[in-house]
């Protein structure tokens, strides 16, 4: 079995006169959580649509599981789970009786064995409590997590899920990342979508940036970050009594920029080396402020795709 969950060469996809993705090539490892990246426009759905075969590309090849999803669609189905952004869900029926009527569609075993592994997926998605409760009774998030649930019913190899935690409270959010997080562990490779960046931080192994149909960067977010972060730090300094003598001390070092301050913190931009800001934290310490942190923020993965989106990145 290949170590490649997804494989996509030369991918480029037309409307009209519009390119919605312009020659994407990727390679993404079995059990990997990658989260997409891009302003709207980016090809983030077209592709997603490709690799479900929901929509036909204007050329290259892309392979799920090393199946051709053009030469063996059949079997590509068998290994693909897609949710959809806003998916419908029926409001007749019962919660049990939609994911019963999907594994039935999945030809998932026995009554029996589909009865168990229904149970099992609203387990995953933790609405074991609402398994009588009709659809049309359930909340956004809820609404949003059976859908999850029906995507995992047969087991899929390659995930997709496009905008899943688009509406979702905290906590729906939450439930989220924990259930892509333990199928991933089970061995399923996993692509999301978002536009909550942090959230996309905090679930994903990996990051691919993609801005006018065109990949822009992938990688671990810390490789990212490293990459177009320019050098630049965020400190925030937080001190026992008036920041304003701090502000004045810090607008004459070299290395520092946009100031501000917030109650009791200083906060600046820093482009020095380590060992630069090493020397600064000697020399606050010598210029007798009463420090109460010091901390650094890491780039934030917003301003990249900010640049992304204003074309700053090549």
């Amino acid at each position: 079995m290949s170590e490649t969950a997804v494989e996509i060469r030369d991918l480029r996809v037309d409307y009209d006169d519009f390119v919605a993705v312009n020659d994407l090539s990727l390679a993404i490892p079995r059990g990997e959580v990658m989260g997409w990246v891009g302003p709207n426009g980016a090809g983030k759905t077209s592709t997603f649509r490709v690799m479900t075969m929901l929509l036909e590309p204007t050329y290259g090849e892309v392979r799920l599981g090393g199946l051709d999803i053009i030469e063996e669609p059949r079997k590509v189905r068998k290994i693909l789970g897609y949710m959809p952004d806003m998916a419908p869900v029926p409001t007749d029926l019962k919660v049990w009786e939609f994911l019963e009527f999907y594994a039935h569609a999945h030809k998932l075993g026995s009554r029996r064995s589909r009865k168990m592994r229904v149970e099992e997926c609203l387990e995953k998605v933790s609405l074991q409590t609402k398994r009588d409760a009709f659809c049309k009774n359930l909340s956004r998030g809820q609404t949003q997590r059976l859908v999850l649930a029906k995507t995992l019913l047969h087991r899929p190899e390659v995930l997709i899920l496009d905008e899943p935690a688009s509406g979702l409270d905290p906590v729906s959010r939450k439930e989220l990342r924990k259930t892509v997080q333990q199928v991933a562990a089970e061995g399923a490779t996993v692509l999301i979508s978002s536009h909550i960046l942090s959230e996309l931080d905090e679930m994903c192994s990996s990051l691919c940036i993609l801005n006018q149909g065109k990949l822009v960067a992938n990688g671990t977010a810390a490789e990212i970050r490293s990459k177009f972060g320019d050098g630049t730090r965020r400190l925030i300094i937080e001190i026992m009594g008036e920041t304003e003598p701090l502000r004045e001390w810090m607008s004459q070092r070299s290395r520092v920029s946009q100031i501000e301050v917030k109650e009791n913190e200083v906060r600046c931009h820093f482009t020095g080396s380590p060992d630069e800001q090493s020397d600064l934290m000697r020399d606050l310490a010598i210029a007798e402020f009463r420090l109460r942190t010091f901390t650094e923020e890491q780039f934030a993965l917003e301003d990249i795709l900010e640049q992304a989106s204003e074309g700053g990145l090549e």
